[in-house]
């Protein structure tokens, strides 16, 4: 199942949707609420229910989308996790972990699928990671590898978007650089863990203008998405909504420095969940 936040073009508020095909059933106006974190924990024991909900139902085109969660706890990513990318980012002259590294993304810096992302105009070094995004569906800590599984509520598109001079070079941790204001699209919506049987058998790609920068399959990770959530939950409790960008492929600007201008469309997809189309504006 496809659950979507969404509003209407005309303006109103932000709707709990279910996407189907070409239409989105307003899941708000049949009693699910509006708050599709609220809605994680229940999920596995109310997915008939939702699959069967009627309600008002709107074109796609005709509705704008949210980020599908916006109001996360956490937004973790982890740096270098594809073997290609390591090896693209130590010819870069940086180190390789040999341990999984973990950055935080301030959640501030979320935006959903469609919307502007903004180049700072104190930077012209802004870079696009295309990602696999986890959910987590419940509260949770010192989940097995085995375990891991059932604490996913779904999968979704990110854009790990990075301000890469503040990222490597102006701050001593990754946090800055990761987190400006509009660097964290996510989306169309999130797909449920059922429609999913294999997060490590997905393709990912990434275009700007059309042109084709990343295109990856998920089977490259070097720590899986089961690894990262038994890692992770050893230190912190994970918490429904909380998403974790689970690393991108080589093919990033930063080794080229071809890096994103104001103007750019990049789309970024993974095959099976969607899309996200961002253009790049700059700062007013």
């Amino acid at each position: 199942m496809k659950l979507a936040r969404f509003c209407t073009t005309d303006g109103g508020d932000v709707r709990l949707g279910r996407v189907d095909g070409e239409a989105v059933t307003d899941l708000t106006a049949a009693g699910f609420g509006a708050s599709l974190r609220a809605l994680l924990p229940e999920l596995p024991d109310r997915l008939d229910e939702l699959a069967a909900a009627h309600g008002p139902v709107h074109r796609l085109s005709e509705v704008l989308l949210e980020a599908p969660v916006d109001d996360p706890q956490k937004f973790l990513g982890i740096g270098m996790n594809y073997r290609e990318h390591a090896e693209e980012a130590r010819q870069a002259g940086i180190p390789v972990p040999t341990s999984q590294l973990w950055f935080n993304k301030q959640v501030s810096c979320i935006v959903g699928p469609h919307a502007d992302v903004v180049k700072p105009d104190l930077s012209d070094e802004l870079d696009y990671e295309v990602e696999l995004g986890v959910v987590i569906g419940r509260r949770c800590k010192h989940v097995s590898v085995a375990d891991a599984p059932s604490v996913i509520a779904g999968y979704l598109v990110v854009n790990d978007v990075s301000v890469r001079d503040w990222l490597q070079k102006r701050s001593p941790t990754f946090t800055l650089g990761k987190s400006f204001d509009t660097h964290g699209p996510i989306g169309p919506w999130l797909t449920t863990a059922d429609e999913v049987p294999d997060p490590h058998a997905l393709r990912m790609t990434l275009s700007v203008n059309g042109e084709v920068r990343q295109d990856w399959p998920t089977d490259d990770m070097i720590h899986d998405v089961h690894q990262q959530i038994a890692y992770l939950s050893q230190v912190f409790t994970l918490m429904p909504g909380d998403v974790l960008a689970t690393g991108t492929p080589s093919g990033i600007g930063a080794p080229t420095r071809n890096f994103l201008k104001v103007g750019d469309l990049v789309r970024a997809e993974i095959r099976g969940l969607g899309a996200l189309e961002n253009r790049i504006v700059a700062e007013r």
